[in-house]
């Protein structure tokens, strides 16, 4: 839907309006859907788009007073904090290996988890969040 120009941002934040936190917005797509696109657009063009779309998505949130962000991907993760406007972050207590707990260094503060890579458990979001503590 995305890379044909839906407005799949809107949706997501309709639907986390609608819904309070937390929310679990992800991006999928069959596999045969996710070729067909990356051979229309190539690999980099249509992984930006979604990494894009999520960091709006996040941006967003964060301007509707959403204090607490687990993302996962690293170059997602990447994308995330660069719309969220950080500029360092406090590390806290391990989530998952290789994943802390942190939060921003700054006057609003805010929660992040950002894990890279397809690791962590199966209910590492529910382990994240409560790590994170509760919303400011």
């Amino acid at each position: 839907r995305l890379a044909r120009g839906d407005t799949v941002v809107d949706d997501a934040l309709a639907f986390a309006g609608n819904h309070g936190e937390p929310v679990l917005i992800y991006a999928t797509a069959q596999p045969d859907e996710v070729k067909a696109v990356q051979a229309e657009l190539g690999v980099a063009r249509a992984g930006e788009l979604v990494e894009h779309a999520l960091a709006s998505i996040a941006a967003s949130l964060k301007a509707r007073g959403t204090r607490r962000f687990v993302v996962a991907g690293g170059e997602t993760s990447g994308a995330v904090v660069q719309a969220l406007g950080v500029q360092s972050l406090r590390i806290g207590s391990q989530i998952a290996p290789g994943v802390p707990a942190t939060v921003t260094l700054d006057d609003a503060p805010l929660g992040l988890a950002l894990k890279s890579g397809n690791f962590g458990g199966e209910n590492f979001f529910d382990e994240a969040l409560q790590a994170l503590g509760a919303p400011q």
